[in-house]
């Protein structure tokens, strides 16, 4: 909506004063990535902390102005019902602001959903699954997924006779 309007039209709606809010308080976060979770921790909480008071008694004082079934009555609705979880960064520097990092680790996986009706069987799902994960896995620890599966192609068949297991933990990423 507020792309729409144009943005001399867009600074008088709540979906823009909420985004203002909410770009105020991902500066402060932006500047602080670098530092120790401790000390993230502390910073949270004397400059993002405040924002973030402001942002929900905001939410709660300006929800009645705003028709309920609107795009942004809807993102004040979903903001209150969660505002316990959209907290929890506050307390903790290892606790990102968002979860971006995993939706996009999950992207692919959705966008692939369209093709997975090619898939037939309970089997060849679970085995496409155990694929997936495997190369979200790799990427989220920074391998290549072809270098990786080709590494456990070539380490695998080395171990076809052990008896135990204990192998695999060599083999995670």
């Amino acid at each position: 909506m507020v792309k729409a309007l144009g943005k001399d039209k867009a600074k008088d709606t709540f979906a823009y004063q909420a985004l203002k809010q909410i770009g105020a308080i991902y500066k402060i976060e932006e500047s602080l990535a670098k530092l120790t979770p401790g000390e993230r921790a502390k910073r949270r909480q004397l400059s993002v902390r405040p924002l973030v008071e402001a942002f929900f008694a905001w939410i709660r004082e300006s929800r009645d102005k705003v028709p309920k079934k609107s795009e942004t009555g809807k993102g004040f609705t979903y903001c209150l019902n969660q505002e316990k979880y959209l907290r929890v960064f506050l307390e903790d520097g290892l606790v990102p602001a968002d979860n971006n990092a995993e939706e996009q680790a999950i992207r692919g996986f959705c966008v692939g959903k369209a093709n997975w009706h090619l898939i037939d069987t309970i089997n060849g799902a679970k085995a496409s699954a155990i694929i997936y994960s495997i190369a979200e896995t790799a990427k989220t620890n920074n391998l290549k997924p072809y270098k990786y599966f080709k590494h456990l192609h070539t380490e695998i068949p080395k171990h076809q006779e052990d008896t135990s297991l204990d192998f695999m933990k060599e083999l995670l990423p």
